[in-house]
């Protein structure tokens, strides 16, 4: 009697193991890898514990430049998902992705944005500037593309990811409100952005600033000198004050700009570290695109003549921010 239960315990057991084997497979978070850290935040935040993001390029990473590593390209091999931006952000890994998309779910989740919502490209005629996040106006139809590709990949989570999208746009629509209620507060005549390339022109647009960058909208376009001479002559004659440099874009450049105003008895200081191509450091506020936006809308204002609370819009930015 003993052994015939046991042996029916066993049996019981081995019966049990595929069907515990499929329920773990259906429940297995989704695999998803992003190129930007914009993108595999805005996953997830959809995707919450559904999901398992890897983010490519981290904090400090120029995205107009980077090439595929053999780590990346067996990560996105392997990927349920993969989610770039577009609009040739990633320059260097365009072919990549379109022989991937072959094989795997590859979606560029800003292609899609309205063209007329877009700024034309200041070298290419048939592209547009791809620095959407830089508003979270036109962000928020990124987000929504992210939370199309997520419940493509995954409808039966269709729900939460909806209810998670729905969270996280309330979100968006308080950092708009906020952006523009400190924005406002900026004398008009400082209402002037150098930045060291053009990463600020939707931000620009937005919040009703004169944008003006050392290089153009790539980083890979050239930072000649008639150009720091032209700026450093309008830094001079229009009496701007403040300058910002790039956590992704070497501030050699910028450095140019201010000593050549200082050459002509014109004192121009660094108003602060923006975040242009990629966000803070992992694990920080400012490591989230919300957190970023915060940080450069605080660092604007505060730079410029704003009134600005102390730490940001829910007082979380970091000290110095």
């Amino acid at each position: 009697m003993w052994i015939r239960q046991v042996a029916l315990m066993g049996l019981m057991i081995v019966m049990s193991l595929p069907l515990a084997a499929g329920f773990a497979r259906a429940e297995a978070p989704l695999k998803i890898v992003a190129t930007t850290g914009m993108i595999a935040d805005a996953a997830r935040q959809i995707g919450g514990d559904l999901v398992q993001v890897r983010g490519l390029m981290g904090p400090g990473v120029d995205p107009h430049a980077y090439r595929q590593t053999r780590s990346d390209i067996v990560a996105m091999t392997r990927a349920d998902l993969v989610l770039w931006h577009g609009l040739y952000l990633e320059a260097q890994m365009g072919d990549f992705f379109h022989d991937l998309e072959r094989k795997r779910q590859v979606v560029a989740v800003a292609e899609g944005l309205p063209k007329d919502m877009l700024r034309s490209h200041d070298t290419y005629a048939d592209k547009y500037d791809p620095h959407v996040w830089m508003t979270p106006v036109l962000w928020k139809l990124v987000v929504v593309e992210v939370q199309n590709a997520l419940t493509d990949a995954r409808p039966e989570a269709a729900d939460t990811f909806a209810a998670n999208a729905k969270a996280h746009l309330a979100d968006l629509d308080q950092l708009v409100a906020y952006g523009e209620a400190v924005l406002a507060t900026v004398p008009e005549n400082n209402k002037v952005l150098v930045t060291a390339h053009d990463a600020f022109g939707y931000f620009g647009r937005s919040y009703g600033f004169e944008v003006l960058g050392i290089q153009g909208i790539s980083t890979q376009s050239e930072a000649g000198l008639n150009r720091i001479g032209e700026l450093v002559n309008l830094l001079v004659e229009r009496q701007i004050s403040a300058v910002f440099v790039e956590s992704s874009v070497s501030d050699r450049s910028m450095r140019a700009l201010i000593e050549g105003a200082a050459a002509q008895g014109h004192e121009v200081r660094v108003g602060g570290e923006l975040f242009s191509d990629a966000m803070g450091a992992d694990g920080t506020y400012e490591g989230t695109y919300i957190g970023m936006l915060d940080h450069n809308i605080s660092t604007i204002g505060a730079a410029l003549g704003a009134e600005v609370p102390e730490r940001g819009m829910a007082g979380k930015l970091s000290a110095g921010s």
